[in-house]
C-alpha cells in the first residue's frame, strides 16, 4: 500500500528511451537526448528488478519504451521475467512497427497482453502525426492476433485538428478485429504548450461524437487490464471503446496502482510529478544486494503523490521517451 491506501502491484519498465517514429504528442520537435547504452539497464539488472518487485507484491509488469522492441535482448527480457515466481501477467506497449517479427517468439516467451499504439487510418495522415509507416503497424497488428496473445488492445492519443475524423473508422476496425479500442486525452509529457484548445480534445468531446453515430452503453464491471480506461459497448458496432480522461477526469489517480522504472534506471512513483529514485546506482553498487533494491521500492512507494500535476501547468523535465510510456 501506498501512503494514501493504494495497492500498488504495477510496475511499468521501461527497457529503452529511443523510438523509431516521432509521435506529435509523445516527443518533442529535434529531441536527440537518447541515453547512451552504458546507462541504460542491462537485461539482468531489469529481471532483477523485476524479482525484487514480485517479492513486495507486484504481479503486473509491462515493458515500454520509446519503443522496446528496438531492444534487440526484450525477448530474453521477456522470458526470464516470465520464470520468476509470482509474476503473473507481462505485458508490452508498442507502436507496432516491429512486431510483425517478434510476435510470435514474444508469446512463447510468455508475453501476455499487448498494446498498440494506432492513432490513424489514412496512411499520409499516420505519417504526420508519427513519421512512421502504417503498413508496418497493421502488420503487427495482424501478426499480434495470429500469435495469440491472451489480449490485444489499440490506444489512440485525441488530438484536435489531426485525427477526430479518424475515431468512427478506428471504432470500425477494432470492431472488426474484436479488438478494444481506448481513447486517450492528450498529456503535456513533451511540452506543457501541447494543451492548446487548438490540440486538446477532451474525451467527453470523443464520446459525444461517437453518440451521433451509435449508442454508448456504460460497462461499469468491464476491466481489460489494470489501466483507468472507462468502457463503453457502442450497441451497433459491437466495439468496446475505453475513455482514458487524465486531464478532466476528476479523482483520476484515486485507484492507481503502478510506478514506473525508466530505461536510466529511476524510479518514478507518478508519470504526471518529477519525482524520482535513482535505482541504477544502488543496482551497480559493489557489494549491494535484494534488500536495498526492496527498500529503495518501497521509498518511491511511500512518495507516490495523491494525484498527478498534469493540470498545473506541468513542465516536464524531460520527455515521454525517457520516462517511459
Amino acid at each position: 500500500m501506498d501512503s494514501f491506501g493504494r495497492k500498488i502491484d504495477y510496475l511499468r519498465i521501461s527497457v529503452t528511451d529511443r523510438c523509431n517514429e516521432r509521435c506529435l504528442y509523445c516527443m518533442p520537435e529535434g529531441y536527440r537526448g537518447w541515453e547512451r547504452g552504458p546507462d541504460h539497464l542491462a537485461a539482468d539488472e531489469i529481471v532483477r528488478v523485476a524479482r525484487v518487485a514480485a517479492g513486495l507484491g507486484f504481479r503486473k509488469f509491462r515493458l515500454t519504451g520509446g519503443e522496446p522492441l528496438l531492444r534487440p535482448d526484450v525477448t530474453g527480457i521477456v522470458g526470464a521475467m516470465a520464470k520468476i515466481p509470482g509474476v503473473e501477467c507481462i505485458g508490452l506497449s508498442t507502436n507496432g512497427t516491429r512486431l510483425a517479427a517478434l510476435a510470435s517468439a514474444l508469446r512463447s516467451g510468455g508475453l501476455r497482453t499487448v498494446n498498440i499504439s494506432l492513432v490513424a487510418l489514412e496512411s499520409e495522415l499516420y505519417r504526420r502525426i508519427t513519421g512512421g509507416d502504417l503498413n508496418l503497424v497493421l502488420a503487427g497488428i495482424r501478426a499480434a492476433l495470429a500469435a495469440g496473445f491472451e489480449r490485444v488492445k489499440l490506444n489512440c492519443v485525441l488530438m484536435r485538428g489531426m485525427n477526430e475524423r479518424q475515431l468512427w473508422p478506428l471504432v470500425l476496425f477494432a470492431a472488426e478485429h474484436g479488438l478494444p479500442l481506448r481513447l486517450i486525452e492528450l498529456m503535456p509529457v513533451t511540452s506543457a504548450e501541447v494543451l492548446t484548445e487548438e490540440n486538446f480534445m477532451p474525451v467527453s468531446d470523443a464520446m459525444h461524437l461517437l453518440r451521433t453515430r451509435d449508442e454508448l452503453i456504460p460497462q461499469p464491471d468491464r476491466m481489460l487490464g489494470w489501466g483507468p480506461a472507462k468502457y463503453y459497448l457502442l450497441r451497433h458496432t459491437g466495439a468496446l471503446v475505453g475513455f482514458i480522461g487524465a486531464m478532466t477526469r476528476p479523482h483520476f489517480c484515486a485507484t492507481c496502482n503502478k510506478m514506473r522504472l525508466t530505461a536510466d534506471g529511476k524510479v518514478r512513483p507518478c508519470l504526471g510529478d518529477h519525482g524520482e529514485l535513482d535505482l541504477r546506482t544502488v543496482l551497480r553498487r559493489a557489494g549491494s544486494d535484494d534488500e536495498i533494491v526492496r527498500e529503495l521500492l518501497l521509498e518511491a512507494m511511500q512518495r507516490k503523490p495523491l494525484e498527478h500535476r498534469f493540470r498545473a501547468a506541468f513542465q516536464p523535465c524531460r520527455p515521454m521517451p525517457a520516462i517511459g510510456g
